[in-house]
Order: structure tokens, then sequence, then C-alpha cells
């Protein structure tokens, strides 16, 4: 639908909403997700996922956000975004397996009451988790924000300054009242969306260790094929040969990260990069 005017795309999407709401119970619901981590190559992760002859992504969006900030629509919305049950009678009758479906959306790694959620609502569900150079991350997410709107402080440095005050009791009132909204918690918590392993801790409460699969956007860019295999194998997803890897919504830097910012930067992520080697089993690739 790229070049449709917005209306026409919005009205399209409300229409196709309304039908898989009416026709929810024959719809498929995601036996994976992809949580994360924001700024990491999930889209890219997403796109050669979704090219598996055994996996149907979901209908309208590839993020429903449906276990951060959507929840109130309900499980019927929720699953009216997937598949009907018999587009994948085809693909598994030819290969003998179960198709799979899925959605990916970051912010369930952060958001306070994801992984609660999904646990609930589609138990047994794996979690696919990328993760990155948290200063890297936290500078990509930046530009990110900015070029969409969200950030009005055009200054990295001077954003990372307004994090405490822009974050300062939101975690405790999205807890607080399960259908509340902070737009900062969402889009300006840089440095915080790199304290990975605190993330990943939570959510193994609840989905167990054993269905959260982590890996690192670093070695997926550099060497894709064997992350690609990785993330196979843990879907108990067949071989069928390798998609086409591309790289998604990179932005261009218009100028470097400051040495001096980069230095305090690295050494607060340094006690969460140690955390996360409980969840890696070796160093990040970026402290190696």
């Amino acid at each position: 639908m790229n070049g449709l005017p917005p209306a026409v795309i919005n009205a399209v999407h409300f229409g196709s909403r309304s039908v898989g709401r009416l026709t929810a119970p024959a719809r498929m619901l995601p036996s994976f997700l992809i949580c994360g981590g924001q700024r990491c190559g999930t889209t890219s992760l997403y796109r050669a996922l979704a090219a598996h002859p055994l996996v149907l992504k979901a209908v309208l969006h590839k993020g429903v956000h449906y276990f951060d900030t959507n929840y109130h629509h309900g499980m019927n919305w929720y699953q009216g975004h997937f598949p009907l049950r018999m587009t994948a009678t085809r693909a598994e009758k030819e290969y003998g397996l179960p198709a799979q479906t899925f959605e990916s959306s970051p912010y369930y790694l952060y958001h306070p009451h994801a992984p609660a959620r999904i646990a609930r609502d589609l138990p047994g569900a794996k979690a696919v988790v990328l993760v990155r150079d948290p200063v890297e991350r936290a500078y990509s997410q930046h530009a990110h924000e900015v070029a969409r709107g969200f950030e009005t402080e055009q200054d990295f440095a001077t954003a990372l300054q307004l994090e405490p005050v822009r974050m300062r009791g939101q975690i405790e009132r999205l807890m607080a009242d399960p259908l509340a909204y902070s737009f900062s918690h969402q889009h300006h918590a840089y440095r915080a969306r790199g304290e990975y392993a605190s993330y990943l801790e939570t959510m193994a409460e609840h989905l167990g260790r054993e269905n959260i699969l982590v890996l690192e956007s670093e070695l997926f860019f550099a060497d894709p094929k064997p992350a690609y295999d990785t993330v196979l194998n843990f879907l108990g997803l067949p071989h069928l040969g390798y998609p086409e890897f591309e790289q998604h919504n990179a932005r261009p830097r218009v100028s470097k990260l400051d040495p001096q910012l980069r230095a305090d930067l690295t050494a607060h992520f340094a006690e969460h990069d140690l955390a996360l080697e409980q969840w890696l089993l070796r160093t990040p690739v970026w402290r190696a």
C-alpha cells in the first residue's frame, strides 16, 4: 500500500482489523515473538524469518504492540491480526510440520506488564531478543526518535541529561495502572534500554529462561546465516535454505558520538554487560 494517502491506508487497516476481530477464532496465534531490543536489528530478523515457508507473519503490521500499549483491545482484537489457520494448511501438508506465526514489537522487552501478559495469553510462547552495543543502541535510538518527531531535543548529550527527569515515576505509574501510557517511557529511555539483563530476568520469571533466545546484532549482521540457523533451531523450524539478508531501518549518522560521552556510557553499562554474560555464556562481542 506504499504511495496511498494515509487516510486510505488507515481505512483499509480499520476494515481489516474489523474483519479480523470477527474471524478471530479461525485465526492463528503466535508461537513466538521478537521482543526486542529496540534499534537492534529486529526488523531485519523479522523479514528474514517471514520468508521461511513455514512462518506466516502478522497480516497488517510487523508489530501489533498488543502486550504493551494495546492490551485494552482484548484477545479477539489481537488474534484478528494473524493469518487464518487454513492459510497454513498448504505449507503444513508440503513439509509435514506445523506452520507458525509471529510478530515483532521491541517495546515488549521493556514494558513492565508485557512479560506477564505474554505468559498468560500465549502460554509456552518463545521470545527472541536481539541485543547490541548499548552505547551504539542508545545513540541510534536518539537519532531514530528525532527523525520520527518523538524527540524534540536534537542534542544526544542533552537528551541523556533529561532522561532521569523524564523517566521519574513512570514505571511506578505504569505498574499502578494497567491502562496507563507513558510517552517518555516508550521513547526517551536511551540509557535504560541498554540495561538488557534486568529486562531479560523479568521476562524469564514469566516465560521461563528456556523459552528466551538472546542474540547479538553485531553477529547477525556480520554473518547472518549462523545466527539465522540458531533461531530456526530454537523455534524448531526446518532448514529450507536462506533468505536474502538485508539491513532495514538503518539511519546514517550526521556526526560522530563525542569520545568522552562514549567513555562515560561505556562505563555506565559495564555492570549490565557483565550481567548479560549469564545469557550469552561469554563476553558480549562489543566488550571482547
